[in-house]
């Protein structure tokens, strides 16, 4: 495990930088997704606008991660909003 320790280590600062760029340009970013999905779906006449819609919130979707707006853990259920008190276990 010591080459993807290494790899993990030397990519983490690539990652921050990619985070920081789509927490800063986040809106720009969803404004292109939907101006580049409307002229897709415009060029197909409405063909394929299911997939392309399903493809556009999964690239949205992706954004978000990246710019760690959601704030879902790793099981996947969401974490209890700042102030409030945590379920008993």
């Amino acid at each position: 495990m010591g080459l993807l320790n290494n790899l993990k280590a030397k990519l983490n600062p690539a990652k921050d930088k990619v985070s920081g760029l789509a927490q800063q340009h986040g809106d720009k970013i969803t404004h292109g997704l939907d101006k580049a999905a409307k002229v897709v779906d415009e060029k197909t006449k409405g063909k394929y606008s299911d997939k392309i819609h399903t493809g556009t919130g999964k690239a949205k979707g992706a954004m978000d991660r990246l710019a760690h707006k959601d704030d879902t853990g790793a099981g996947g259920g969401t974490t209890a909003p700042p102030g409030s008190t945590p379920p008993a276990s």
